[in-house]
């Protein structure tokens, strides 16, 4: 049995202390393994721990607020036309899960700069980023007039970025179980964030709703719901809501990614 304490690096002196001396009183068994995994600081953009103004610490509603404020505020630009209720319900979950990505996308102890234009952009390693890509995966299979679970035919890879896609998504498991060992969620970060990429050159280079041949449409299709499923469930994994609909800002202004597949 393994005991896992996600704290800040300064408690580990204090942590081996009560170990210890919960060991002599036989209250914490051999059997049991115990970890301090070691949180590092949050910094401003200054470099300096995260304060307020008046030089207290940030508490993390803070944190969270001003995320969902930020999120909701480039929602209400881009994508007016959507219903409040809409709105309302994407901005938790892409300002929340946008702070979430920024923290678990670096090594556990190592510190990071809080700065929510880089967390929310819909560009590099990025929370929304992914969020963005399982969406614009959503929407090319609901273009083909399936759900998901629908778009499971037989999968056979024959160009380059088939393989490359492929070779990601078999990954997944691997990288899973690495995770829960060594206690590195960046590392799922990472990867998520290399099928995504995958995801995007397959899809530049190997049409799928307008390939010539229905047998090669529907093998890409369901390498598009493989697709999917690792994005959304390796986002649940870090605790990160998939929402149905994105934005995608463009030369020409805002395309909705739950709305429009030029492919």
């Amino acid at each position: 049995m393994r005991s896992d304490y996600v704290t800040g690096a300064p408690q580990a002196l204090h942590l081996n202390m009560v170990w210890d001396t919960a060991r002599l009183a036989g209250w914490l068994p051999q059997s049991v393994e115990v970890v301090h995994v070691q949180i590092g600081n949050v910094l401003g953009k200054d470099r300096k721990i995260l304060r307020t103004r008046t030089g207290t610490p940030l508490r993390l509603m803070a944190l969270l607020e001003e995320a969902v404020g930020a999120a909701r505020a480039v929602i209400d630009e881009a994508r007016p036309d959507l219903p409040e209720e809409t709105r309302a319900a994407i901005a938790p979950q892409i300002g929340i899960g946008a702070v979430k990505y920024a923290d678990l996308s670096v090594a556990h102890d190592s510190e990071y700069v809080f700065d929510l234009d880089r967390m929310t952009a819909l560009t590099g390693n990025t929370g929304p980023y992914l969020q963005y890509a399982a969406a614009r995966v959503r929407s090319i299979i609901r273009t083909a007039g399936m759900g998901p679970e629908q778009a499971r035919g037989r999968i056979v890879v024959t160009e380059p970025a088939e393989r490359e896609l492929a070779l990601e998504l078999i990954e997944f498991g691997e990288v899973v179980a690495h995770v829960g060992t060594a206690l590195e969620p960046h590392r799922l970060c990472s990867h998520l964030f290399q099928v995504a990429q995958a995801f995007s050159a397959f899809y530049e280079n190997c049409p799928v709703l307008k390939a010539a041949d229905p047998q090669v449409s529907d093998s890409r299709l369901a390498l598009c719901a493989l697709t999917l499923d690792v994005l959304v469930t390796g986002l649940g994994l870090l605790g990160i809501d998939s929402p149905e609909v994105m934005w995608l800002f463009t030369d020409e202004g805002v395309e909705g990614a739950g709305a429009s597949v030029r492919r």
